[in-house]
């Protein structure tokens, strides 16, 4: 399934599913479930599909001080950090509109970059930057109909997308400590799991599986399974065609995420949300990574680190 449709195929139920773990946050949220819980029980749940991934692969993880710092780093601003601000964001404001925010991960990735000395000024990449800014004014005016007093909650949404845009460039830059991409999101859920044990149990906010299993119970374990599937699709999908080509999911998974939380929840938006979708999508274009030259995708011979203007590869998408 290495040809140009296996991959475009492959690319759409990857962004799909990703999309679809905004609104699955939302309901998971629905009922007063702390984000310490979630977090951890999300963290549980990926360590447990990819650390057999690993494992089926018989990929062997050393634990040395490099590859637990790596997972240290990466538990914390890759998922912990985050996912808290993003799952108490979503409890107040639309779904669609986290997905739209999401999208911002590239845009802030690109000056995070210049400052690192990792990428070079482009007009281009600056007008990018500057949809982005001119997108999430839009949903910030009164007229997006949002609930009262959101403009706190889109700053604290924004949290996420920053911190993922730092830690792409933080992988871009010191790699993963020798580790594939997939082993290593499966040790960074490991540590991060041991991180948010004593978070959720110290704050109460602890989820007993044993106490009931409704809706955000299902939720939350439906996404945990779709990012931890479409991350690992992902890594797929950036070995055999590039991180070029594996980049383009952005599109995918901000678009779906708006139909899904339509679908889902039955959000509706007003035409200010629209514009800012537009306005997004449009800076998307203008920060991606561009490939040197066209060649047909061909099989990576191995993973290389992302750009650090791409989606995030290592990032915890559960919440956003």
């Amino acid at each position: 399934m290495t040809g140009r449709a296996g991959l475009v195929a492959a690319l759409l139920v990857t962004g799909i599913a990703w999309g679809a773990t905004s609104p699955l946050s939302k309901i998971a949220v629905s009922t007063g479930h702390g984000h310490f819980g979630l977090i951890f029980w999300q963290l549980v749940i990926g360590f447990g599909l990819l650390g057999g991934l690993t494992a089926l692969r018989r990929r062997r993880v050393p634990l040395t001080s490099a590859t637990l710092r790596f997972g240290l780093v990466i538990a914390l601003i890759g998922t912990v950090m985050p996912n808290s601000a993003s799952y108490v964001a979503v409890a107040h404001l639309p779904a669609g509109v986290m997905s739209i925010l999401i999208s911002t991960v590239p845009m802030l990735a690109f000056p995070i970059a210049l400052w690192l000395g990792m990428d070079r000024f482009g007009l281009a990449r600056l007008a990018g930057l500057a949809c982005g800014i001119a997108g999430v004014a839009l949903i910030a005016l009164p007229e997006a109909s949002l609930p009262a007093g959101a403009a706190p909650w889109i700053a604290l949404a924004l949290v996420a997308p920053f911190l993922y845009a730092v830690e792409g460039n933080y992988v871009a830059r010191n790699g993963t400590a020798g580790l594939d991409p997939i082993a290593a999101l499966a040790l960074a859920s490991g540590i991060g799991a041991v991180i948010a044990l004593p978070l959720a149990l110290g704050t109460g906010q602890f989820i007993d599986p044993f106490a009931g299993f409704g809706p955000p119970e299902r939720a939350l374990v439906a996404s945990s399974l779709l990012h931890a599937l479409a991350y690992s699709l992902y890594v797929w999908i950036a070995r055999s065609a590039g991180a070029v080509f594996a980049a383009q999911v952005s599109y995918i998974v901000t678009g779906s995420g708006v139909v899904w939380a339509m679908l889902i929840l039955g959000e509706r938006f007003p035409p200010t949300v629209w514009a800012a979708l537009a306005v997004m999508m449009a800076g998307l274009a203008l920060v991606q990574p561009r490939p040197r030259q066209e060649p047909d995708p061909a099989p990576a011979p191995a993973p290389a680190p992302a750009p650090a203007t791409s989606l995030p590869g290592l990032s915890g998408r559960g919440a956003e």
